[in-house]
């Protein structure tokens, strides 16, 4: 797939095939429309195109906003990148870009940049300035400028919508496996392992902290969950911790996962951990010797499923 990070840096006579949105999660729901988008390309010798934005219009238009992704932009175009599209445009979201006219975007972006043949859109699809502007004002617009415009049912947006909900509510709750089944793959988090104050160590359970940089990014519930990481070209299973470590009376978030059979030194690397089943809560035991003897449970459980779930 030919990935342009920036969609100024595109440029192609090609006639194209668009679809657009925020593809939070790309879950199986956006899924179906990215095939459908795809096969159209394929059929009617376009490039398939989704164009996307970053940062999240609300992220721009409401400065309060604290809504929470899915996905990180970076963790979103791996996603893609891995799906058949000829092109993932990322285009940056700005007050100045949110204030153009339905009518400019179509001829400037859809028209001019894209030379789009055919666009994918939801019933329900606004954009333009104060998203003023709907479906049937994209197809007098195609008309006008030459594109067909292609309807996705309610039926396929209402499934998206419902899917994106659902995979955050389920995170919400730390109920992974079922983010997962409607994700169609594990949901990740992706971070920087830094130093930590060494205490999982001295327990015999040392752990990498993992920094996330992105704020935005979705965190699930705290609370210890079965994981699995590629690290250096093999995965590596262990289990890990959200929470405040209360037993040792932690005073913010981390997030430390303690890696089974792997001792490598992986400081300042940048890892992805899929989380695979959450185990239970975070307590705040009687004693650091009451924890290590629930972390053992823990890794015997962990054990066991991976070995009943995983190759």
């Amino acid at each position: 797939m030919g990935s342009v990070k920036n969609i100024t840096a595109y440029k192609s006579e090609n006639p194209t095939v668009v679809t657009i949105g925020t593809f939070d999660g790309v879950h199986i729901g956006h899924k179906k429309i990215i095939e459908r988008l795809v096969n159209t390309g394929k059929k009617e010798g376009l490039k398939s195109v989704i164009l996307t934005f970053f940062p999240h219009p609300r992220m721009v238009l409401q400065k309060d906003s604290n809504i929470k992704l899915i996905n990180t932009i970076d963790e979103r175009r791996n996603i893609l990148e891995s799906l058949e599209l000829d092109f993932l445009l990322i285009k940056k979201f700005t007050h100045e870009f949110s204030r153009l006219t339905a009518e400019e975007f179509v001829k400037q972006l859809l028209v001019d940049k894209l030379k789009t043949k055919k666009v994918i859109i939801g019933y329900d699809h606004r954009f333009g300035r104060n998203r003023n502007a709907d479906i049937e004002d994209l197809k007098k617009f195609g008309k006008l400028y030459g594109f067909e415009v292609e309807e996705i049912s309610a039926q396929d947006i209402d499934d998206v919508a419902v899917s994106s909900t659902k995979i955050r509510d389920a995170l919400f709750e730390g109920d992974v496996i079922k983010a997962n089944a409607y994700l169609g793959y594990n949901f990740m988090l992706t971070g920087t392992v830094i130093k930590g104050k060494g205490l999982g160590r001295q327990m015999d359970y040392p752990t990498a902290n993992i920094h996330i940089e992105e704020d935005y990014k979705l965190i699930p519930k705290q609370g210890a969950y079965i994981v699995k990481a590629k690290i250096e070209d093999s995965d590596v299973y262990g289990m890990m911790n959200i929470g405040m470590n209360p037993t040792v009376n932690g005073k913010r978030e981390t997030i430390e996962v303690h890696f089974f059979n792997f001792r490598e030194n992986i400081y300042n690397q940048t890892i992805q951990i899929e989380l695979l089943k959450r185990l239970r809560d975070e307590e705040k035991f009687q004693s650091v010797e009451a924890l290590k003897n629930q972390l053992k449970k823990d890794k015997e459980t962990a054990l066991v499923f991976i070995a009943n779930h995983h190759d």
